[in-house]
C-alpha cells in the first residue's frame, strides 16, 4: 500500500532509494554532458553493458554479493570495454560506432552466459546478481548508497579539477593538442569517469536502463542553453529531479519498479525540452516561422500597394483583392493578411473589396527622405504620394 505523503520523509526505504536516485542523476547528468557533446552517447550503452560480466566474474573470485567488491568488477569490466574500443578504432579501420556495437554485443552476451553458469552452480544463487541487469532500487542499503557518494564525489572533483582541460576536448581537441595537453590522457580520465558513474547507477537502473540516465540529462539541458558550464548545471539538476521523482512516484504506486520509472520521468524531460525550449523547441521554432512567414506575406502585400499607389499618385485609390493575389499568395492568405494589416492601421478598407494603403503603411515600405535629400531632389513619386494633398494644389503634371 502506497505510504501517505507526510509519512514519505520518515520512511527509511524511500529515504535511501530517494538519495542514490539523486546521486545516480547528479553523476550521469554532469558527466553525460561531455558524452553527448563529444557524440559519443553510445560508449555509455556500451560501458553499461560491459560492466555486467566484471560483476559476475567478481562474484565468481570472491563468492561475495557485497556491493563494493561486484561494482569494482563492474568497474574493472567497463574499463576494459573502454580501452579495447579505443585500441580497436586506433590499430584498425573499424569506426566508432561498430567498435560500440562489438563490445556492447559481446561483453553482453558475456555476461548472461556467466550469470547462467552461476546460477546452475550447486549452492549458487543468482538473486543478488540479477538486480544488476535490470535495476532494483529497493534494495539500497545505507552502505551502497555511501558507496554511490563516494563514485560520485570522484566524479564532480575530477571535472572541476580538469574543467578547462575537458571543455578544450569537449570543443576542440585538436586545438588542445597544439597547446600541448595529454589529449589521450584526457579522453581516458573522461571516459574512466563516464565508467565510473556508470558504476554509480547500476544498482538503481541496472545495465540495460543506465544508458538513457547518461544521455537523457544532458539532451535535455543542450536544448535549453549554448554554454557549456550552464548545461554541466541543468544536466544535473535535470538527473536529479528525474531520479527524486522517479524515485517518489514508485514509493506511492504499489508494485511500481523504480528505475524504469526514472528513465521514462527523464524522457519526459527531454521531450518537454525538445518542445518548449525557447532556442530550440519545435514549438517554438514551429511559431518563430510562422511570424517570419506572416511578416514576408505582409511586406509583399504592402509593397504592392505601395506600387499601386505611386502609379496611380494617390493613398485614396482602392485596389481589389484579387489584384494582391498576383502576388503569389493564396486567396485565404491574401484576406488574413489585410485584416491583420488593417488592425494596425498599415491599409484601410476604402468599400467592401477595396483596398489602399495608409500613410503609416507606406512609411513602413518607403521610408521617407531626409530633409536634406528632399529639398536636393525635390519632387518624386513616392514624396507626392506620401502628400497628396501637395499633389492635389499642384494639379496633373
Amino acid at each position: 500500500m502506497a505510504l501517505p505523503l507526510f509519512d514519505l520523509a520518515l520512511d527509511y526505504t524511500l529515504r535511501t532509494v530517494a538519495l542514490g536516485a539523486m546521486l545516480l542523476g547528479l553523476s550521469s547528468g554532469v558527466i553525460g554532458t561531455y558524452a553527448v557533446l563529444r557524440r559519443q552517447s553510445l560508449l555509455g550503452d556500451a560501458m553499461s553493458h560491459a560492466a555486467l560480466p566484471g560483476i559476475a566474474l567478481a562474484f565468481l573470485l570472491t563468492q561475495s554479493k557485497e556491493a563494493p567488491i561486484l561494482l569494482s568488477g563492474a568497474l574493472a569490466a567497463g574499463w576494459l570495454g573502454a580501452l579495447l574500443v579505443s585500441a580497436i578504432t586506433r590499430t584498425t579501420r573499424v569506426k566508432l560506432d561498430s567498435a560500440l556495437g562489438l563490445i556492447l554485443s559481446v561483453f553482453f552476451g558475456f555476461g548472461l552466459m556467466l550469470l547462467t553458469f552461476i546460477q546452475q552452480q550447486a549452492g549458487a544463487s543468482q538473486a543478488g546478481l540479477d538486480r544488476f541487469l535490470f535495476g532494483q532500487a529497493a534494495s539500497l542499503m545505507q552502505r551502497d548508497v555511501a558507496v554511490m557518494g563516494g563514485g560520485t564525489t570522484i566524479v564532480l572533483l575530477t571535472v572541476l579539477l580538469y574543467w578547462k582541460e575537458f571543455k578544450l576536448l569537449a570543443f576542440d581537441p585538436d586545438f588542445a593538442r597544439v597547446l600541448g595537453l595529454r589529449v589521450r590522457f584526457l579522453e581516458s580520465l573522461l571516459t574512466s569517469l563516464l565508467v565510473l558513474a556508470i558504476v554509480v547507477g547500476l544498482q538503481t537502473v541496472g545495465v540495460v536502463l543506465m544508458s538513457a540516465m547518461v544521455v537523457a540529462p544532458a539532451a535535455a539541458a543542450r536544448q535549453w542553453t549554448d554554454r557549456l558550464g550552464v548545461m554541466v548545471v541543468l544536466g544535473a539538476l535535470f538527473g536529479i529531479l528525474a531520479g527524486t521523482s522517479g524515485a517518489l512516484l514508485s514509493s506511492l504506486t504499489p508494485r511500481l519498479p523504480t528505475g524504469p520509472t526514472i528513465v521514462l520521468v527523464v524522457t519526459g524531460m527531454v521531450i518537454v525540452s525538445l518542445l518548449l525550449a525557447p532556442n530550440r523547441g519545435l514549438v517554438w521554432t514551429w511559431a518563430r516561422a510562422r511570424a517570419r512567414a506572416g511578416q514576408v506575406q505582409a511586406d509583399t502585400i504592402l509593397h504592392h500597394l505601395a506600387a499601386l499607389a505611386e502609379h496611380h499618385d494617390s493613398l485614396e485609390y482602392g485596389h481589389p483583392s484579387a489584384v494582391l493575389r498576383t502576388t503569389g499568395l493564396s486567396p485565404q492568405q491574401v484576406d488574413h493578411t489585410l485584416r491583420v494589416l488593417e488592425s494596425t492601421g498599415l491599409v484601410r478598407r476604402i468599400d467592401q473589396d477595396r483596398w489602399a494603403i495608409t500613410p503609416a503603411g507606406l512609411i513602413r515600405v518607403r521610408p521617407p527622405l531626409h530633409a536634406a535629400e528632399i529639398e536636393k531632389t525635390g519632387d518624386s513619386p513616392a514624396h507626392r504620394v506620401a502628400n497628396p494633398a501637395n499633389t492635389a494644389r499642384e494639379g496633373p503634371r
